[in-house]
């Protein structure tokens, strides 16, 4: 999310290297090498070669979300394994899920989880940075 967030911030202005996103984001650039082919192939960043090359986002910042990223990245979110099959399913994790009292309980968190995710977007995390950084100088 942190390479995410910084191209975010540098939307509009050409490609950024990725160097630059790991030095700025305090990420090896090995691990980031991984993570951008990951979030090329899920169609968030585009790659742009050359000496002034790098990456860049692929869609406007006000249109990607955290929860688009978090599932892209880790996939579906779930506190407990039986959210990640309908209750119905016949191979169950756990023989209760048809009939569990807190797989309720677990539906919900993950239900609000996903929802402030899914309404979170880079352009508001770069907002939220641009206000911490005028409160702290």
């Amino acid at each position: 999310m942190a390479a995410l967030y910084e191209l975010a911030l540098h939307y509009g202005e050409g490609a950024v290297s990725l160097r630059s996103i790991a030095d700025n984001q305090g990420i090896s650039e090995h691990y980031l090498e991984q993570l951008m082919a990951t979030l090329r192939n899920a169609g968030f960043v585009r790659s742009v070669r050359g000496a002034q090359g790098g990456y860049m986002l692929a869609r406007e910042p006000q249109k990607v979300t955290i929860g688009e990223i978090v599932t892209a990245m880790e996939g579906p979110i779930a506190l407990v394994d039986c959210l990640l099959t309908s209750a119905e399913a016949e191979n169950q994790c756990c023989a209760k899920a048809g009939h569990c009292v807190t797989r309720g309980v677990w539906e919900k968190v993950c239900d609000s989880i996903n929802y402030v995710l899914n309404n979170i977007t880079l352009a508001e995390l770069c907002r939220d940075n641009s206000k911490q950084e005028g409160n702290i100088k």
